[in-house]
């Protein structure tokens, strides 16, 4: 089978999947996790995390995950997070995590997006994209076109764990997101790391130059904070601020910087 036949094929089996309401065959929930915005001391969004139907964590449920099923569990993901966002009536952008090996064709999978935040009253505006830079992207071109139908629907997007995966900055050079977050590796203890305090220092000369905003995430002391803003950054996300909490919006606790 041509190498067309094969990607057809696979297509066709996931439409197919999804018309039938193929059922994923396991069970997940969500946690959600601050984004804050220290500059102007307010909620910026919130991120929905997998977790377990009991509050355990995301590694046995991405475990499950296949090739089969990748797709559906993608779709769930979406689906899941807006329910409960407007069940807790999240006030601010909520933002999806998403595999873009499980969409095929942005237009079409986005759908049972739009239709979930029909169906739950939550402003599809709202919603921030994300992909995880550390998932092999398979077709920069292909995330590329997902990218730029998400943002013609209205919705925000963002690279997670900037930093950490397979194309740093030359991601950069094939599109442009809304927004980047920098990989907690890179947080970690910057105030005592010269070389990583340099490396977050060009990237946020990069990101000013192209217009993109910058979350930092993982943060845990306020040292980290306190020379991250010095650097320019104002949204942050970590221990420091809030713990994520299971089908709620947990407190949080605004240092004192």
């Amino acid at each position: 089978m041509s190498t067309n036949r094969q990607i057809n094929a696979a297509k066709g089996k996931r439409c197919q999947a999804c018309r039938n309401d193929q059922p994923l065959g396991f069970d997940f929930s969500m946690a959600f996790q601050p984004i804050v915005d220290l500059r102007k001391r307010k909620i910026f969004a919130y991120e929905a995390l997998v977790r377990g139907t009991d509050g355990t964590g995301a590694a046995g449920i991405l475990g499950q995950v296949t090739d089969d099923n990748r797709y559906r569990f993608d779709q769930d993901c979406r689906h899941k997070a807006v329910e409960l966002a407007s069940r807790l009536q999240v006030p601010c952008m909520l933002s999806i995590n998403f595999l873009p090996n499980a969409v095929y064709e942005a237009a079409t999978c986005i759908r049972a997006t739009l239709e979930a935040a029909r169906r739950y009253n939550f402003p599809a505006e709202r919603i921030i994209f994300e992909v995880t830079e550390a998932e092999e992207m398979r077709d920069k071109n292909h995330l590329k076109s997902i990218f730029t139908e998400y943002r013609r629907q209205g919705f925000t997007t963002a690279i997670d764990d900037f930093g950490a995966g397979y194309s740093g900055l030359n991601l950069l050079a094939e599109f442009q997101p809304d927004i980047i977050k920098l990989d907690m590796a890179l947080v970690r203890n910057l105030h005592e790391d010269p070389v990583r305090e340099a490396i977050v220092k060009g990237v946020m000369v990069v990101c000013d130059t192209l217009g993109i905003n910058v979350v930092a995430e993982g943060v845990e002391h306020p040292e980290e904070v306190r020379r991250l803003q010095a650097l320019g950054v104002h949204l942050f996300q970590g221990f420091l601020l809030a713990r994520p909490a299971f089908e709620a919006l947990p407190e949080i606790h605004w240092p004192e910087i």
